[in-house]
């Protein structure tokens, strides 16, 4: 059914995913930390008020109902509505769906409200929820995901194809956040090294650093999680010039960096895509997220181009 946004009350919220995480450890204070790599497919939610309760589509999206309640419940405004949710990404493969349900969840509630939802409130309800990516922030940010709270905004990476890989089966995020990985001090110091190349390689645009920061990140996480693939998928990444290997750290994906400005990108995505095979049940090409241009509206273009009529939200996040 098509929703006129140009209704009343109608509120629109948008937020996109992240394609696992190019590097996520431990710092020397016992820190959980992530670094988000947003991509352009995401979540857009609609919230219609009206009088009847709250419903939320489609069913089985009991996170968002949570938080639908909780901001109606202190709302001045709303009473109660139905929010839909158009998602592109697939649940428990590690690309933030559940994060990006949540804070498009938020915006578009806070929209029907004729007003921005803070970040300090958004990261408050969902750190009553669940441990949270960093998307509702521009850009590529270092993100302490367990205490959902910002460690750093790394800024905006150059332009990236992802060629993914699902190996199957589905990662419970929440469960896996319980887990307490065994890094002792030489590899927490590893990551604060890490992690200040990686900033150091965003802001220069530095891909070859990214994708190396991000392969030895995703060897680190077989700490955490066997993937008997990666060794194989890292040379053959590299045999094709490739950037490196990013995987989701907490879910079922593992990827090969391509870099947008290389002549032969084409053939490249092609080869990877063939590596991916060797491992995957279903591969996907994803674009890393720039601000400016159409990537800012990619998640509501292919099912719901309705979707972007509406002038009073954001198509980025604050």
């Amino acid at each position: 059914m098509m929703i006129d946004l140009a209704s009343p009350g109608i509120g629109v919220g948008r937020a996109f995913g992240s394609c696992g995480e190019l590097l996520q450890g431990v710092t020397e204070q016992d820190r959980h930390f992530l670094v988000t790599l947003p991509i352009r497919r995401g979540t857009v939610a609609v919230f219609e008020p009206s009088d009847d309760g709250i419903t939320v589509a489609p069913p089985g999206k009991s996170k968002a109902h949570r938080l639908a309640s909780a901001m109606i419940a202190r709302s001045s405004v709303l009473r109660g509505g139905r929010l839909t949710l158009h998602s592109e990404l697939p649940e428990g493969k590690g690309l933030a769906s559940s994060t990006a349900d949540l804070v498009a969840t938020a915006r578009a509630i806070a929209d029907a409200e004729g007003r921005t939802v803070p970040l300090v409130e958004l990261e408050a309800d969902l750190r009553a929820i669940e441990p949270s990516d960093g998307v509702m922030y521009p850009g590529t940010v270092a993100y302490f995901h367990r205490e959902v709270r910002l460690l750093a905004r790394l800024g905006t990476l150059p332009a990236l194809t992802i060629v993914t890989g699902d190996e199957g089966g589905s990662v419970d995020t929440v469960e896996f956040n319980r887990a307490e990985p065994c890094f002792g001090p030489a590899e927490k110091r590893e990551f604060g090294r890490l992690l200040g190349e990686l900033g150091s390689a965003i802001t220069h645009g530095d891909v070859a650093t990214i994708g190396a920061v991000s392969t030895c990140s995703a060897v680190l996480s077989a700490a955490t999680r066997d993937r008997p693939h990666l060794d194989e998928t890292i040379r053959a990444a590299r045999a094709i010039g490739a950037a490196g290997v990013v995987v989701a750290h907490s879910g079922t994906t593992t990827g090969i960096l391509l870099a947008d400005n290389d002549p032969h990108l084409r053939e490249q995505v092609l080869a990877a895509q063939q590596i991916c095979a060797d491992f995957a049940c279903s591969i996907t090409v994803h674009h890393s997220w720039r601000p400016g241009g159409h990537a800012e509206q990619r998640v509501s273009t292919v099912d719901h181009p309705h979707l972007l009529t509406n002038p009073r939200t954001e198509s980025t996040p604050r």
